[in-house]
C-alpha cells in the first residue's frame, strides 16, 4: 500500500488509510454505478433551482468544484442555483474540514459510517430538517477533500453532464425534472489508489492547438510550453472521470517552468503530481535539457545527463526537485530511478549496481529536503523496457516503494507482481506510442475487449497502487481513456459481460438515448477492426525469410488472394457509412460532439482504407499495364483529398474552429527513408523534428495506355505474384481449387484491357461442370468473372477442365480443379483447398474452465483459460483443453497447425515462458512457448512483428495416417494464453493476412 500524500498544505491525502476496496460498508449504504441516485420523474429532492452551498474552510478544491456542479445543474435545467442557504439546498463538504458537514454529523442528522476514514469515498443522501431553516438538502460528503470532489462530479453524471463536455463540446439534454433518490448512496472506494494519465507524444497535434488557443508558454524562449489555464481542463476532466495522478506533458515541455502557476494549480483542483518513468524526482527532463549546455550546466557539472559521470550535478539538479516539491506544498508521487536522455536506455556500463546506488542517493535526498522517513513520501520506480531485465536480474527497490509494471508498448502487459511489498505495484498502459516497430498516433485504436482482459489479469495479481495510461493527446483517447480509469475505480463493476452495457452507457451520456444502441456497436466494432492493425502501419508488410524478419514498407499487409484487401476495406466502408447514417440522425447540437468522438476516427479511417486499397491496386494495375491504372491512382489522390477535407473540417469547422490546428498528425506518408531518413520506418513524417503533412507512399504511378485494345487476363490467387495472361508469367493459369465445402470467396478470371479501345470477349468451357456468370460481353477497362461448379453434373471425386477466354485477337487458357471426394463422411469442420480454418470459440468440447471473450481477436472471440491466476499445468489426460471435431481429405500424411495467439509476453511470475499444448487424435502433445525470446523494450524483431500484425502465429507439424475425421486438442500450459484461431495446412493454406475465412462445419 503506497503512503499518503506528503503532509503539505493544501493537500488532499486524508490521514485514514487506504481501503484499497470498492465496498462502501455500512448496511443500508447502497454502491451504485456512477449517478445512479439521479432519477428523472421523481424522488425525495428536486435538484432544479436548489443552492449549491460550500464552506469557505473547506478545500480550496471543494469551493470551485461548487461551481461547477452549479454551471452543470445549469446547463441542464436552465435555471442557474445560487449559493446561500435556502429551504432546499445541496450541501458539499469534506468530513473533518466542513463546518456544515462537520455540524451534521455531530447532530445526528448525518450517518456517515462506511465513509468517514476512508480514501476518496463520497456519501450522496437527502437529509430531512438538517438545520434551521432549511426543510431538507441533498448532502455531498466526502471522506477527504477528492472525495468529495468526485461525489461532486458524480453528481454531474448522473444529471447527463458528459465528463468531456468541455474537450470534445458535449451539451447536455434539457431536463425540467431533476430528483434524487432517497437513500444513502457512494461510489465505493477506488480499488486503484492512483489512477492517471500521462499526456505525450503530443506534436504535432495537442503541441500545435494547445499554445495557440490557451495562449504561449510563459518560460523565455519556450512558448510551445502547456500553461496553467491548458491544464486546469485536463485537470477537470481527470477528476470528472475520478482520476487523481497526471504525469504532464515533456515532448519540449516542462510543467514547472513552462508557467509558475502549474503547480500551484494542480495543488488547488486536487491532482496528484507525478513524472515520467524517465524524469526522477519531480522533475521534467526538459528542466535539464534546457539548461545544461556542452561542458556546463546550472549544478557546477559537466551537462551530461550521466550518474557515472555527471553525479555531482544531478544530484543538486534532483535535490532542487524535492525541495520544489515541499515550498509549493503540492502533492506528489516521487519518480525513481534514471534513464537515458530522450526516454532512451542508459548505457551498457550503467547497470544494476549503478542503478542500486541512484535509488538509494535519491531516498536519502527526499529523506534530508522533508526532514521524514522516505517511506512518508510516495515513490514508484518504472520497470520500463530495459530496467525490467534490472528486476530480472535481482534488483529491488526498497519495499515501500510502488514497482510499476509495464505493457511492451502495444497493450500486452511484461509482468505481473513478483510478491507482496508494503509499497505495492502499478501500471504503466499505452494507448498511444512512439517507437518500434512503428509510432500509433493518429486516432484511438484500443480494442476494449483486449484492454479489459489486459486490466483484469492486473487486477487478479493484486496490482493496484499506481495505474497510468499514456493517452497521447488526450482528445481522440476518450473511449480507453474513461474506460481505463473507471476500471481502475472498480473493476468488479465492469465484468466482460457487461463491456457492451458499459459502451452503450458511453453512448448514451454524450449523444442521448435514441442511437446508443447503434452507436455503442460502432465502438465495438471500430475497436474490433482498428486491432487488426495500427492505421499507420497499412503500407508495412512483415514476412519471415527463414529466421529472418523482413519489412517492406512499399505493400499492403493484406492480401489479393480470397479478396482480402477487398474484404476488409468493405468492412471499413460499411461502418463509415453506419456512421455517417447515426450522425444525420443526430440533432445538430450533436454532430459537433459525434464527429469529435466517434465520427472522424470512423470515417477517416474507412476512407484511409479505401485510398490504401486503390494505391495499392494502381501500382499492382501498372505492373500488368492495366488500362485501369490510372483510374486508380485518381481514386487514391482523391481518398488523400478527402482526408485532408476531413482534418480541415475538424480544425477549421467543428465548433467554430476552436480545435484548429489539433487535427494534424501524420498518418499516410510512414516508411519514406529516401525523404525522411533511416527513421522514417518507425518515426512520423518530419524534418528537424517537425512533423510534415502527408503525402501518399509509396507514390501510386501512371501509365501511358496504348490506343489499341490489348487482353489481359488474371485469376484468382495469382495477383499477389503480379502474375497475368497471356504476357506476364511463365506458367499456366491455374485457379484455386473448388471443393462443395469451400467458405472461400468464390474463384475469378478477371479480363483487363492494356488499351483505350473497347474489345469485345468470349468464355467457353471445356465441361458441363464448369459455369462462367458472365461468358461473353464487352471490356471497357475489366471485367471479373465468378467461376463456379455444378456439383451434380460432376461424376468424379476429382476432375479437371479448362476455360478459355477470347478477346482482342488473344486467348488465354485457364486451368480449373474440382475436388469431392466420396469415400469420407464429412463431419465438424471439413478441409477444402487443402487447408482448414478454425475459429478458437466454436469448439465441439471444453474440458476445464474456459472463458470466451468475443471481439477479442482479429477476426473474432478468443479463448483464454479460467481463472487468470490458474497453476501452470502439465498438458495430458483431464486437464484443460479445447476439443475440435475436423474432417480431413487429404491424408495421410504431414499437416501443420498453425496456432493464431494474441501477442502476450511471460508476465506469469515464477514462469519463464507462455506455453500451450496441441495435439491430433492421440498423437503426442506437443509443447510450445509462444515467448519471442525478448527481455527488454527492445525486444526483437519477431516481437516487433507480432506486435505489428497484433498476432503470434506457431507451427507445429503433425502425422495424419487416414482421411476422415480427426480430433484437434488444444492444451492449456499456462493461464493468459489467448488463442483466436487454429489453421490445419494440408498443402494448399494461402499467405493471407487474417488467414483463411472459417471451414464449413457439418
Amino acid at each position: 500500500m503506497l503512503g499518503t500524500g506528503l503532509a503539505a498544505v493544501p493537500v488532499l491525502t486524508s490521514s485514514a488509510a487506504w481501503a484499497g476496496g470498492r465496498d462502501g460498508g455500512g448496511d443500508d449504504l447502497v454502491v451504485t454505478e456512477p449517478g445512479g441516485y439521479i432519477s428523472f420523474s421523481g424522488g425525495a429532492f428536486s435538484l432544479v433551482g436548489a443552492p449549491v452551498v460550500v464552506s469557505p474552510e473547506d478545500h480550496p478544491g471543494v469551493v470551485r468544484v461548487a461551481g461547477d456542479l452549479r454551471d452543470d445543474l445549469a446547463r441542464v435545467t436552465g435555471v442557474r442555483p445560487g449559493g446561500t442557504i435556502a429551504r432546499f439546498p445541496v450541501l458539499l463538504g469534506t468530513i473533518g474540514r466542513s463546518p456544515l458537514i462537520d455540524g451534521l454529523i455531530r447532530s445526528g442528522k448525518l450517518d456517515v459510517t462506511g465513509v468517514r476514514g476512508r480514501w476518496e469515498t463520497s456519501l450522496h443522501t437527502v437529509v430531512d430538517h438538517p438545520m434551521p431553516g432549511v426543510e431538507r438538502a441533498f448532502v455531498v460528503a466526502g471522506s477527504d477533500p477528492r472525495g468529495t470532489i468526485f461525489g461532486a462530479y458524480d453528481v454531474s453524471y448522473g444529471i447527463g453532464v458528459s465528463p468531456w463536455h468541455w474537450w470534445d463540446d458535449v451539451p447536455p439534454a434539457r431536463r425540467d425534472r431533476v430528483w434524487v433518490k432517497p437513500g444513502r448512496f457512494t461510489q465505493g472506494t477506488p480499488v486503484v489508489k492512483y489512477r492517471g494519465v500521462f499526456i505525450n507524444d503530443e506534436n504535432p497535434a495537442l503541441g500545435t492547438w494547445a499554445p495557440a488557443y490557451f495562449g504561449p508558454g510563459k518560460a523565455p524562449g519556450h512558448p510551445g510550453g502547456f500553461t496553467a489555464d491548458f491544464y486546469a481542463r485536463v485537470f477537470e476532466v481527470l477528476l470528472r472521470l475520478k482520476g487523481n495522478y497526471l504525469w504532464p506533458a515533456v515532448w519540449g515541455r516542462a510543467f514547472a517552468e513552462d508557467d509558475p502557476e502549474n503547480h500551484r494549480r494542480a495543488a488547488e483542483y486536487g491532482i496528484v503530481m507525478g513524472t515520467s518513468h524517465e524524469a526522477p524526482m519531480m522533475r521534467g527532463i526538459e528542466e535539464w535539457n534546457r539548461h545544461a549546455g556542452s561542458g556546463t550546466d546550472p549544478y557546477g557539472g559537466t551537462g551530461v545527463w550521466s550518474y557515472r559521470r555527471n553525479a555531482d550535478a544531478i544530484r543538486a539538479y534532483w535535490r532542487a526537485g524535492i525541495q520544489r516539491m515541499v515550498d509549493q506544498g503540492f502533492e506528489g508521487v516521487v519518480t525513481l530511478g534514471m534513464r537515458g536522455n530522450g526516454d532512451t536506455s542508459l548505457p551498457d556500463g550503467d547497470g544494476i549496481e549503478l542503478m542500486q546506488q541512484i535509488i538509494a542517493d535519491q531516498r536519502r535526498i527526499i529523506e534530508e529536503v522533508t526532514g521524514r522517513p522516505a517511506a512518508e513520501t510516495p515513490q514508484v520506480w518504472t520497470l520500463y523496457k530495459e530496467v525490467q531485465r534490472y528486476w530480472d536480474r535481482g534488483l529491488r527497490a526498497p519495499d515501500d516503494v510502488t514497482v510499476v509494471l509495464t505493457d511492451d508498448n502495444w497493450g500486452n502487459i511484461r509482468k505481473h507482481p513478483d510478491g507482496p511489498r508494503s509499497g505495492g505495484y502499478g501500471l504503466y498502459y499505452h494507448f498511444d506510442y512512439v517507437g518500434a516497430g512503428r509510432n500509433y498516433k493518429w486516432v484511438d485504436t484500443a480494442n476494449l475487449r483486449n484492454v479489459w482482459e489486459q486490466l483484469h489479469q492486473a487486477h487478479a495479481h493484486g496490482n493496484h497502487g499506481l495505474w497510468v495510461a499514456n493517452v497521447g493527446d488526450l482528445k481522440g483517447n476518450e473511449v480507453p481513456t474513461e474506460f481505463f480509469l473507471g476500471y481502475a475505480w472498480n473493476p468488479d463493476a465492469l465484468p466482460l459481460e457487461r463491456l457492451g452495457a458499459w459502451e452503450e452507457r458511453y453512448a448514451r451520456q454524450n449523444f442521448g438515448e435514441a442511437q446508443a444502441k447503434e452507436i455503442a456497436s460502432l465502438l465495438a466494432t471500430y475497436g474490433r477492426l482498428q486491432a487488426r492493425r495500427k492505421p499507420e502501419l497499412l503500407n508495412r508488410r512483415i514476412t519471415l525469410a527463414g529466421d529472418r524478419v523482413v519489412y517492406d514498407d512499399r505493400q499492403t499487409p493484406y492480401y489479393f488472394a480470397h479478396r482480402e484487401l477487398e474484404r476488409v476495406t468493405e468492412e471499413w466502408r460499411a461502418l463509415g457509412r453506419r456512421a455517417e447514417r447515426v450522425e444525420r440522425r443526430l440533432p445538430a447540437e450533436l454532430r459537433d460532439a459525434w464527429f469529435e468522438l466517434a465520427g472522424y476516427q470512423i470515417t477517416a479511417t474507412a476512407n484511409l482504407y479505401a485510398l490504401r486499397e486503390a494505391e495499392f491496386t494502381n501500382l499492382l494495375y501498372a505492373a500488368q499495364g492495366r488500362a485501369a491504372t490510372n483510374d486508380r491512382a485518381a481514386r487514391a489522390e482523391a481518398g488523400l483529398d478527402r482526408d485532408l477535407a476531413l482534418a480541415d473540417r475538424f480544425n477549421s469547422r467543428v465548433a467554430n474552429g476552436k480545435w484548429r490546428g489539433f487535427q494534424t498528425q501524420p498518418h499516410i506518408d510512414y516508411g519514406d527513408v529516401e525523404r525522411y531518413g533511416p527513421d522514417a520506418g518507425w518515426q512520423q513524417p518530419e524534418k528537424d523534428n517537425i512533423a510534415l503533412p502527408d503525402v501518399l507512399f509509396p507514390a501510386v504511378r501512371r501509365i501511358e495506355v496504348p490506343q489499341a485494345a490489348g487482353l489481359g487476363v488474371s485469376v484468382d490467387g495469382a495477383e499477389d505474384a503480379g502474375e497475368w495472361w497471356p504476357g506476364g508469367a511463365s506458367g499456366e493459369a491455374v485457379l484455386p481449387p473448388f471443393s462443395p465445402y469451400q467458405t472461400s470467396p468464390r474463384q475469378y478470371v478477371e479480363i483487363f484491357n492494356r488499351g483505350r479501345t473497347p474489345f469485345p470477349y468470349e468464355v467457353s468451357v471445356s465441361a458441363p461442370w464448369l459455369r462462367v456468370d458472365r461468358p461473353r460481353g464487352r471490356v471497357e477497362q475489366q471485367v471479373r468473372l465468378e467461376v463456379e461448379v455444378d456439383w451434380p453434373r460432376l461424376r468424379a471425386d476429382r476432375a479437371e477442365a479448362t476455360l478459355t477466354v477470347r478477346g482482342a485477337g488473344a486467348s488465354v487458357v485457364v486451368r480449373c480443379v474440382a475436388e469431392r471426394p466420396s469415400g469420407v463422411k464429412a463431419r465438424g469442420f471439413v478441409e477444402a483447398g487443402g487447408y482448414v480454418a478454425i475459429d478458437a470459440g466454436h469448439y465441439d468440447r471444453a474440458v476445464g474452465q474456459w472463458r470466451r471473450i468475443d471481439g477479442i481477436g482479429r477476426t473474432g472471440a478468443g479463448m483464454t483459460p479460467w481463472p487468470v491466476t490458474s497453476p501452470s499445468r502439465t498438458p495430458g489426460g483431464s486437464s484443460p483443453r479445447l476439443e475440435y471435431e475436423v474432417t480431413l481429405l487429404s491424408a495421410p500424411g504431414e499437416v501443420t497447425v498453425w496456432a493464431y495467439l494474441s501477442p502476450r509476453n511471460p508476465a506469469l511470475p515464477g514462469v519463464s515462458g507462455l506455453r500451450y499444448g496441441i495435439s491430433l487424435d492421440d498423437g503426442p502433445i506437443k509443447t510450445v512457448d509462444i515467448t519471442a525470446g525478448a527481455d527488454d523494450g527492445a525486444l526483437n524483431t519477431v516481437w516487433a512483428r507480432n506486435t505489428s500484425d497484433n498476432v503470434n502465429r506457431t507451427a507445429t507439424r503433425h502425422t495424419v495416417t487416414s482421411p476422415g475425421v480427426h480430433r484437434l486438442r488444444f492444451w492449456m500450459v499456462d493461464p493468459t494464453v489467448v488463442v483466436q484461431r487454429l489453421l490445419i495446412d494440408t498443402g494448399g493454406l494461402p499467405e493471407l493476412y487474417l488467414g483463411p475465412l472459417e471451414s464449413r462445419r457439418l
